[in-house]
């Protein structure tokens, strides 16, 4: 059989063919770098277009591999888009904004070291994005990913509620919810997001409850739109391990699944009924998912994943073996920007661009600063009192270990004083960076909000060794898996107490090296203390994720009080990396999972 398929030329064997030679490329580009990747298609036959599909219907001299900018200049100049014999289409993205209204701090990486810059805000954003509208007027959208009404004091005191009219005022063109979406529960987050002007797409939410909604979408699954003669679809896409990954709770009500269930439905519902020339998946599901997705089957014909959720900064498209995947970083730092020539009906030329939301180009826009006034007006005097002092960057960019979250698990083992103080991998909150004049930078309630976005009751525990190092093999699954739709949106879980080297390419459950508690080997059948923050939904033998925990107890203390008693005593601070958890095989300072695909976080 083997050798009649090597010598037939039927369609059924050669389709067994490219399939096979698919998944033989899917394992190859899990471990290579783009440049390698592109170089061995060849070698396995397949034809790659711009789409990165093995059938696409853009022109494969479409594929931009040069700067952005320089491409974008002379697609601008192009002389058919000057005499009006072609149009180009735009298409802007913010994601992961995570409800900061103010200007602040940005981590950047340059020459290998860290620089801060100030970047984003509201109404630099909204300057911006209507500045960049201003050059393209009519052929212009602007599409949001997910993760905008969680992640600050306003958002969360208003449950969401005042950030819907701001992002209203700046005009979107669709929305996508994302993981965080839920924190507020079913109900507060489907008048949230239908509060928003903008149409909202997800393919993957759906009602389970016991009345007639059992079952159906909670949003429309896709969205088409007309733009420079075309037709582009959107299919949304949310996180399917949300429930998981947040506290239960948050995600009652609602069943999420995977986009194998129904994706290929509405890519050929797009192609062949809609008649659409570019299809586009609007996901927010994490850059090593969204790869990962991109080299599945079931996603042939989409030609962008424009992703979100692990706030990196794609400043070159990533090819996947059926689409090429984005994401546009954080905080609304930054918009990303994917341009195509269209001419008469076909695209002919496109490009992507990573932009800063920098307040020195983009002015303020008077009307959005002031509707943030009035958006923290109920909550500002509580919002901006002083807390503490920091002397060293609060930084929550890194991998493997953050000061941000170093100052976190200081605080709760000085309070409750066990064995092992735990922090999720949280990502979201921006810099805080001291004042190079006074070197100090003031915590505010404001910034605690930013850290800690869910204000958790403390609770402790009692675990095994064995269950502390399999726990740890387990949370660094979650961070590093090799199948990529495995792992979750969070970084390596933050801790004190506890010392863990493991090396990151290895297999699943071999991970971990060696674990010091109180700075001596960790004894498998020892029991330990540990205190972590409640998560709603969990049994109550569940702690942080850890499960069949002995002895669980709430102590009655949320974080917030928590940090704040610490800093009345211990101001100012001073965290820094300190080697609480290293890799063999990457350093301290690694700021993106994903490895291997020549991308660089920067």
């Amino acid at each position: 059989m083997e050798n009649h398929k090597k010598a037939c030329g039927c369609q059924a064997c050669d389709a067994q063919r490219v399939s096979e030679k698919e998944k033989e490329y899917h394992v190859t580009i899990s471990e290579s770098s783009r440049r390698d990747f592109l170089k061995k298609a060849g070698s396995f036959g397949l034809a790659l277009g711009v789409g990165g599909g093995l059938v696409t219907p853009l022109s494969a001299s479409a594929l931009d591999n040069g700067d952005g900018a320089l491409k974008a200049k002379e697609m601008q100049g192009n002389g058919a888009v000057k005499r009006g014999k072609a149009q180009m289409v735009s298409l802007l993205q913010t994601a992961d904004i995570h409800a900061q209204l103010m200007i602040h701090d940005e981590f950047f990486i340059e020459q290998g070291k860290p620089v801060y810059k100030k970047r984003g805000g509201y109404a630099t954003l909204k300057s911006m994005v209507h500045t960049l509208r201003a050059q393209n007027p009519y052929n212009t959208m602007l599409l949001d990913g997910g993760d905008c009404f969680q992640g600050s004091g306003v958002a969360a005191l208003s449950e969401g509620r005042a950030i819907v009219p701001l992002m209203n005022n700046i005009g979107y063109d669709l929305m996508l919810p994302g993981n965080w979406e839920v924190v507020y529960g079913k109900e507060m987050m489907m008048k949230d997001m239908f509060g928003y002007d903008a149409p909202k797409v997800c393919a993957n939410m759906f009602h389970k409850t016991a009345d007639a909604m059992n079952g159906d979408l909670i949003f429309p699954p896709y969205y088409v739109k007309r733009l420079g003669g075309i037709k582009i679809g959107f299919i949304g896409y949310n996180d399917p391990l949300t429930p998981k990954r947040q506290s239960p709770a948050y995600s009652d009500g609602i069943e999420f699944t995977h986009p194998e269930k129904n994706v290929a439905k509405y890519i050929k519902l797009l192609r062949e009924y809609e008649g659409c020339q570019i299809v586009i998946l609007l996901t927010h599901m994490g850059l090593a998912q969204q790869i990962g997705l991109a080299n599945m089957p079931f996603v042939k014909g989409v030609d962008y994943i424009i992703g979100a959720d692990t706030h990196e900064r794609v400043r070159q498209p990533i090819q996947g073996v059926h689409a090429k995947v984005t994401e546009p970083g954080a905080f609304g730092s930054f918009v990303a920007k994917l341009d195509f020539v269209i001419e008469d009906g076909i695209i002919k030329d496109q490009t992507y661009q990573l932009l800063d939301v920098d307040p020195e180009v983009y002015k303020e826009d008077e009307e959005m600063k002031e509707l943030v006034k009035q958006a923290r007006a109920p909550y500002a005097k509580d919002l901006d009192r002083v807390i503490g002092i920091t002397k060293t960057p609060l930084v929550r960019y890194y991998v493997n270990e953050t000061p941000m979250d170093n100052f976190i698990t200081d605080a709760i083992m000085w309070k409750f004083k066990p064995d092992i103080a735990l922090s999720n991998g949280f990502r979201f909150c921006p810099p805080l960076v001291p004042d190079p004049k006074t070197g100090l930078a003031e915590i505010t309630i404001d910034f605690l909000w930013s850290m800690l976005p869910v204000d958790s009751e403390a609770k402790r525990g009692e675990i095994t060794g064995q269950q502390l190092w399999d726990w740890m093999e387990k949370e660094l699954q979650n961070a590093f898996a090799k199948d990529p739709a495995k792992r979750f949106g969070g970084w390596v879980v933050r801790f004190k107490g506890m010392e863990v080297n493991f090396t990151i390419a290895n297999d699943a459950g071999k991970r971990v090296n060696w674990i010091k508690v109180g700075g001596k080997p960790v004894d498998l059948k020892k029991t330990y203390s540990f205190v972590a923050c409640e998560r709603e939904g969990d049994p109550d033998t569940t702690i942080c994720r850890v499960e069949n925990v002995a002895a669980p107890k709430r102590l009655g203390a949320t974080l917030h009080s928590v940090v704040e008693e610490y800093l009345k005593k211990h101001s100012p601070i001073a965290p820094k990396l300190e080697g609480r958890a290293t890799a063999t095989d990457a350093p301290n300072t690694l700021l993106t999972q994903l490895m291997g695909f020549g991308y660089e976080f920067r």
